[in-house]
């Protein structure tokens, strides 16, 4: 008896301590995956949705870069390249896993010794004022990153609330501690980006002001305000000219040593401090998008004290709270980190666009106070309504409804009548095509989160799909397709408009517009319009009607597409994957064009002159790193192949995402690949926004759980999974057989159970 009572306490005591010690969702993100290669992610700290991405970076498109990769600087999006020995510093905004750079805002970095206010170059590091470091005394975690600066023995760690970037350096002993603020540096062209900043001293520990860019975005400003956790000895500013060359200053008055007020399009100012052997100094960092006393209030409401263990546990905890949406048992502990860390990325961007009292600048640069909802920017929209968006419909519908209608209030700013393409900071990039903000309309309209103003939404998309200049759209308008010789990318075009056309219908049927479903429906098929039956490929149609001549369906360059070839683009009709299908001579022939895509070599030939990194995220001809590609291994559901499907979606799992730095292939796009192995990985995807229907495929996950806003909770279950077993032999939903290859939203959003059962053999 005694016994069973000993081996009992020892058992709760062991549950106990494993229930203690159990790793929070939180603790296996690693934002250093992406850093690598083409991911284009950065490692520093964020909060979910965060206005501040305070993150190192080692290099950008500045001074001898240029040279080095004759103006070709793609790799440096984020800012950060993990290959690279140096940081320059620390800045608080970064765009997440794109394919173009700006920001870099406000660029802080603690020095010691002789002042340099020149970052220097990665070749002669101790020319400037970056600092070499080592990935050994590197760490970067959810809201967390720390490094030591190897050159002057600092350790400097960074974390960050909604508006708030927070600092903390610790420093050997030293009479010469400085920290430098430069207002030059950004992720673009330093020599054309800046237009104009501000800095005024306010007193001892507070400085304020604003940077003005003319960058990606064509007019930005931010303002800000930095505060210090210990008074400041002394302090200076130096000015330079266009080739980063010390001017001095022109009025009468020495202004480059301790006064108070500074302007001037290139600007680097420094602050001296006594510190002892040990003695950390903090900085708090605001921003703001409408004046310097808004991001004093940022700093006052959000962190208020000087506790910075307490504002990274805070971000923590945000950043738990979101990923408990879905909670998940997986295989290994790399799949956890992978799952993880993609929800991580897929809950950076858009990013929150407001001080806390809800003002911001609008498209039309006047300022404007966000009504009953949270403002949001950073629309990389070509990317994130593929899967980004439906899956904010799942796990964030209240996010994803205050994102429409910030799409909404651009909508009202804008001269051209026009809902976003790709916007941030209160600009509108026109980058890549299509208008697919009436995509993410139209899935929230269709899945029932539409706590918007539907009409005026409706007149927002056929605003939008009729801007004549824009893009060919005066063309595809009147004759159906885009002609190549008018316009470049014209296929690309065509396929993207008519996919958007049939969004804009899906809209109009849902609130009883009939006459508008009618005509955008019609529109909706010009994708047949490129069609050659000839050869079995979309290709380029000239203004006469002609096919082009001299066609190559492999190559990526002059041949009708962007970012694809005709392989990748021809099959992109999501709106009717039945009639693709057919277009391709039936379910057969569709099949073995399938494969071919995903089996195929392409020859060398059509990497030549290019970068090594344009080979990554390919398998065969089929190009997971861009996204025209992402619902692809889905089609084979329609052709009476799903464990085709199957089979496809586990290697791309398996194959395209690993934990570590080079482990994504491709872009993130603001969290799109990220999205896509979100879904994929729990079994289903969403080939046609804008329908309320997921593609199923094969779940990458043991078990997981979807915690939704409603309270309600649906479970996915895949029994007798492991490595081996990526086919599905059958499926039941709540119980009763589901014999047919899709989920509606409704089954997922009304709760329940969906049990998938895994076997090593493939059943038709």
């Amino acid at each position: 008896m005694k016994l069973n009572i000993l081996f009992t306490a020892l058992f709760l005591s062991s549950l106990a301590f494993a229930q203690k010690t159990e790793k929070k969702n939180y603790q296996y993100i690693n934002p250093l995956i992406g850093t690598q290669r083409m991911g284009h992610t950065f490692p520093g700290a964020t909060v979910p949705f965060g206005s501040v991405q305070l993150s190192p970076d080692t290099d950008t498109i500045a001074y001898e870069l240029n040279k080095k990769y004759n103006g070709k600087v793609y790799e440096y999006c984020a800012g950060y390249q993990h290959e690279d020995k140096t940081i320059v510093g620390f800045s608080h905004t970064h765009f997440s896993g794109t394919g173009h750079s700006d920001l870099g805002d406000f660029l802080i970095m603690p020095s010691t010794g002789e002042l340099q206010l020149n970052p220097g170059t990665a070749d002669k590091p101790l020319s400037g004022y970056r600092s070499a470091y080592s990935h050994a005394n590197e760490t970067a975690t959810a809201n967390y990153y720390k490094v030591k600066l190897d050159d002057n023995n600092i350790t400097a760690e960074l974390t960050a609330s909604q508006r708030v970037g927070f600092h903390r350096y610790t420093f050997p002993s030293t009479e010469q501690a400085h920290i430098i603020l430069d207002l030059m540096h950004g992720i673009y062209n330093h020599n054309e980006k800046n237009v104009w900043t501000f800095v005024r001293v306010e007193n001892d520990t507070l400085i304020t002001g604003y940077r003005q860019t003319n960058g990606w975005a064509r007019t930005r400003t931010v303002y800000f305000a930095m505060a210090f956790s210990k008074s400041i000895k002394q302090y200076g500013a130096r000015k330079y000219d266009e080739n980063n060359i010390y001017k001095g200053f022109w009025r009468k008055f020495d202004e480059s040593k301790n006064f108070p007020e500074q302007a001037g399009r290139n600007i680097r100012m420094y602050f001296d401090f006594d510190v002892k052997a040990g003695e950390q100094v903090l900085v708090k960092m605001a921003l703001s998008p409408v004046s310097t006393a808004g991001a004093l209030a940022n700093m006052q409401a959000e962190i208020p004290h000087w506790d910075f263990d307490k504002t990274k546990h805070d971000g923590e905890l945000l950043w738990e709270k979101e990923l408990n949406k879905i909670k998940i048992e997986t295989l290994t502990e790399n799949d956890k980190v992978n799952f993880y860390t993609a929800m991580y990325h897929a809950f950076i961007n858009p990013t929150v666009y407001m001080d806390t009292d809800g003002s911001y600048k609008g498209l039309d640069q006047n300022i404007h106070k966000a009504d009953g909802f949270t403002n949001y920017t950073t629309f990389s929209l070509w990317d994130t309504y593929r899967a980004l968006h439906p899956l904010f419909n799942i796990v964030q519908p209240t996010r994803n409804a205050d994102m429409i209608k910030s799409m909404l209030a651009h909508y009202d700013q804008s001269v051209h009548h026009a809902l976003p393409v790709w916007s941030h900071y209160a600009n509108e990039n026109w980058c890549m095509i299509g208008y697919h903000s009436v995509s993410v309309i139209a899935d929230a309209i269709a899945k029932g989160n539409d706590d918007f103003d539907k009409e005026k939404a409706l007149r927002a998309c056929i605003s939008s799909s009729n801007l004549k200049y824009f893009d060919g759209l005066e063309y595809y308008t009147s004759k159906g397709y885009v002609p190549e010789d008018k316009n470049g990318s014209s296929v690309s075009k065509t396929l993207e408009y008519a996919y958007d056309d049939w969004c804009i219908a899906q809209i109009a049927k849902n609130i009883g517009n009939k006459a508008v479903a009618e005509e955008y429906t019609k529109r909706s098929n010009n994708y047949k319009n490129v069609f050659d039956p000839a050869i079995g490929f979309m290709r380029p149609k000239m203004n006469d009607g002609t096919f082009k001549k001299d066609f190559d369906a492999l190559d990526t360059h002059g041949q009708g597409f962007i970012e694809g070839n005709a392989w990748n683009y021809s099959l992109y009709v999501p709106q009717y994957p039945d009639e693709l299908v057919k277009l391709n001579g039936g379910k057969e022939k569709f099949t073995q064009h399938l494969d071919s895509l995903f089996t195929m070599t392409l020859p060398d030939k059509y990497f030549a002159n290019t970068e090594d990194i344009t080979r990554d995220g390919i398998i065969g001809n089929y190009v997971h790193g861009n996204e025209p590609s992402h619902h692809v291994a889905y089609l084979y559901n329609w052709t009476g192949h799903p464990e085709k499907t199957q089979q496809r979606v586990r290697m791309i799992l398996n194959g395209m995402y690993k934990p570590k730095p080079d482990g994504l292939g491709g872009n993130d796009d603001c969290g799109q690949m990220s999205a896509w192995y979100i879904f994929s990985s729990l079994g289903f995807y969403p080939v046609a926004p804008g329908s309320d229907q997921y593609a199923i495929g094969s779940p990458n996950i043991k078990e997981a759980t979807l915690n939704l806003e409603n309270e309600k909770t649906f479970t996915i279950i895949a029994k007798n999974q492991s490595p081996a077993n990526v086919y599905v032999s059958k499926i039941e939903l709540n119980g009763k057989l589901l014999d047919r290859t899709y989920l509606t939203h409704k089954e997922i959003t009304q709760g329940g159970e969906l049990v998938f059962y895994m076997s090593k053999k493939p059943k038709k």
